[in-house]
């Protein structure tokens, strides 16, 4: 069973409005990651500082538990309120997020019995568009906020963590779209352009 989580709590300070919001394709981002990732989802989630603008989804919506605490205060909310054994946390400025991807990884947690499955790109770790083990995570993420720690993988040392990097990325993200965020008006734009030649999961 799995639950999988919008992170819709940026500042979005370089786009200068909040991006889940912003139409792509003609529907807001988040609108698109709503309808992407659903199919995978036994319980799809958003979490928010701003429900009142998000109510349009007609979905569960949570704010960050522990206000202030950055990347790793949202990861451990997204945690926190999945109700599922395992969880699929997503930023929503991934406009080409993989439910094939997640799905993958969630077949990972299981049959290696990790804690963690998340991909290793040459940009380093993407704990966005990862997959959580929400028993052996979440006390590990408390501990680590407890221990003032800011870095999003702090707690890794703590569980079991299970990379997908090299071969097993070229097969199931041969374009290298999976992990494109948008930040700014020109990658949005870019982006828009890539999905026009080609969707996929």
């Amino acid at each position: 069973m799995l639950t999988v989580v919008i992170q819709a709590g940026g500042q979005s300070s370089r786009m200068g409005r909040d991006k889940a919001l912003i139409p792509f394709l003609g529907q807001p981002l988040v609108a698109r990651l709503v309808e992407r990732l659903s199919p995978l989802a036994d319980e799809l989630l958003v979490v928010t500082n701003r429900p009142e603008d998000f109510t349009f989804l007609t979905l569960p919506l949570f704010g960050d538990k522990i206000p202030g605490r950055g990347a790793l205060g949202g990861l451990y909310t997204a945690i926190e309120a999945a109700s599922k054994p395992r969880v699929a946390v997503v930023a929503c400025d991934m406009p080409f997020a993989s439910p094939s991807m997640l799905q993958f990884q969630a077949e990972l947690l299981e049959s290696e019995s990790a804690d963690v499955v998340i991909p290793k790109t040459e940009h380093g770790y993407e704990p966005l568009h990862a997959v959580y083990r929400r028993a052996a995570c979440l006390p590990a993420i408390e501990a680590a906020i407890r221990a003032d720690q800011w870095k999003v993988i702090s707690w890794f040392p703590q569980v079991r963590v299970r990379e997908v990097s090299g071969d097993e990325l070229q097969r199931r993200d041969p374009d290298g779209l999976t992990f494109l965020n948008v930040n700014t008006p020109e990658e949005w734009e870019k982006a828009e352009t890539l999905a026009r030649q080609f969707d996929r999961s």
